[in-house]
């Protein structure tokens, strides 16, 4: 075990892919970030809901950043290398070569990406079986997980792709396999999209009764029959092909990856609470909620709303000329209009529901849709922040209804741990501890998704003795924000108009269908 103080100092490197970019960073021991590079990745979106990117343009990216964040570093002392990445569909043949996911026959667009939604319906269908797993994912199975992709390519691409496929990847797992070589697969992945139990592992009768039945003739070696634990190490660590594309030395170690907004987690909700007056200290980590504010749970929504606002322009004008992002100069600008108000009740007549693009947790519902009621015939720069602050509260209510959710599962939960880009924003936080009453606890690290990827690397390097140990040393508080709880009673009365919305337009729908 290295001290803490001991050199010299160990580093490992973490590498987190999301949406549109690729992020590196070179973190210490202790959890500091010393080094951090991007690199924006290639979208497809050949037709309507049809997304996709390339593993190769991907994997490119990774040796981009991550040659950049060890630069001017001695490579002896890089410890570990952990990835985390969204849970997209990568395709590749048993040479493990790129496979097309579109119609288009173009082998170098291979991943279907998280948020694509062309297997409506073989998710409904999927559904429909009321099969037994479902209960491990909600009870009903969302279009962005990866069954329903994999009947879809089996029923639309049967020539091109299904019959020539070998191996099917989470893009975590895609990423430590190419760094690595080795084709297990991350418990991380597998449980969270894929059906896997870690008690009971694939369930035969489930792949058979969604036509599926290839995966167990084969004893599942097409989507992973090696499972691993996140931030255990692979294989022989890094191979020497892997090592001279990413700029590091052969054999470190590299671990089993995770999930983005996992990753998140691991970066922040292991931290060291005391001193903080809160009321998870002492308690198990299941009454920390992490909540990952990154593209698909806020910033879609909250852009959506803002760029297609008639004020837009001005609002990017000045922010421009301010030196500021469009939403600190929103959240100043509601400073202004809400005189001697809380922020929060310029929204009494105006209210969000913020599933433009579907529900995915806790209500797995593709067709729901985004909801605005109170508009006016006025789209001034005020009216066009009164609805930011809208979406934002109605982000925070999704968070309310899925701890609700949790809570009524049996879960106990008194604290949140946020991060990602949405938790630099002072609103969009208070707003988060306001409309659920508890407090909200910042990373002193704002870059969590790296560190946690870090934390893996760093298990893998055999520096620690756990993931739990990693994340109590490498994870701090940076701050704490405590509700307003003179404020409860307003949100407490918007929240059961926020629910009386999906209870309408579920209404709407039905109405609309019935004879």
């Amino acid at each position: 075990m290295l001290g803490e103080d001991q050199e010299p100092r160990s580093y490992y490197v973490g590498v987190d892919v999301g949406t549109g970019s690729v992020r590196a960073a070179l973190v210490d021991q202790k959890g500091i970030l010393l080094a951090f590079a991007d690199q924006p990745i290639y979208k497809w979106e050949p037709q309507f809901n049809h997304h996709e990117q390339s593993s190769e343009d991907i994997w490119t990216a990774c040796c981009v950043v991550t040659k950049k964040v060890v630069q001017g570093i001695d490579l002896n002392q890089i410890r570990g290398l952990g990835f985390d990445a969204t849970c997209s569909l990568v395709v590749l043949d048993k040479q493990f070569q790129p496979l097309p996911v579109n119609f288009e026959g173009d082998s170098h667009r291979n991943i279907i990406m998280w948020l694509d939604h062309r297997a409506v319906s073989q998710v409904h269908r999927i559904n429909e079986t009321k099969h037994s797993v479902l209960q491990y994912v909600g009870g009903v199975m969302s279009v962005e997980m990866q069954a329903p992709k994999l009947l879809w390519l089996k029923e639309n691409l049967r020539e091109t792709c299904w019959d020539k496929a070998g191996h099917f990847f989470d893009l975590p797992d895609f990423l430590s396999w190419k760094a690595t070589g080795v084709t297990a697969r991350s418990l991380c992945s597998l449980v969270c999209k894929w059906t896997y139990s870690a008690e009971r592992g694939w369930d035969d009768s489930f792949w058979k009764m969604i036509g599926l039945e290839d995966f167990v003739a084969d004893n599942y070696s097409k989507i992973g029959n090696q499972v691993l634990p996140p931030g255990a190490s692979l294989g022989n660590g890094l191979t020497p092909e892997a090592a001279k594309d990413l700029g590091l030395p052969p054999g470190i170690a590299v671990a089993a990856s995770l999930i983005d907004a996992h990753a998140g987690g691991l970066g922040v909700i292991g931290a060291d609470v005391r001193g903080h007056g809160l009321a998870c200290e002492g308690q198990p980590v299941t009454s920390r909620l992490a909540v990952i504010c990154g593209t698909s749970s806020c910033h879609m929504g909250i852009d959506h709303m803002v760029q297609g606002h008639a004020a837009f322009p001005e609002l990017q004008a000045k922010a421009t000329a301010r030196c500021q992002s469009v939403y600190a100069y929103l959240n100043s600008h509601l400073d202004l209009i809400k005189k001697a108000q809380p922020v929060g009740f310029l929204t009494v007549d105006l209210h969000v529901w913020p599933d433009f693009h579907g529900n995915r947790s806790p209500l797995a519902d593709l067709t729901l849709k985004g909801m605005v009621t109170g508009l006016k015939l006025s789209q001034d720069l005020d009216d066009l922040a009164i609805l930011y602050l809208a979406a934002v509260q109605a982000i925070a209510f999704g968070t309310r209804l899925i701890i609700e959710a949790m809570q009524g599962a049996g879960h106990s939960i008194s604290t949140l741990f946020l991060c990602g880009g949405l938790s630099k924003n002072p609103l969009f936080v208070q707003m988060h501890a306001d409309i659920t009453g508890m407090p909200v606890v910042l990373s002193q690290e704002v870059e969590s998704v790296l560190v946690g990827a870090a934390i893996l690397g760093a298990c893998a390097s055999g520096d620690f003795a756990s993931v739990q140990e990693a994340m109590a040393r490498m994870s701090k508080v940076g701050k704490v924000v405590f509700p307003r709880l003179e404020d409860k009673r307003y949100y407490d009365k918007k929240y059961q108009v926020f629910l009386k919305l999906v209870e309408h337009q579920k209404e709407y729908a039905a109405i609309m269908k019935g004879d």
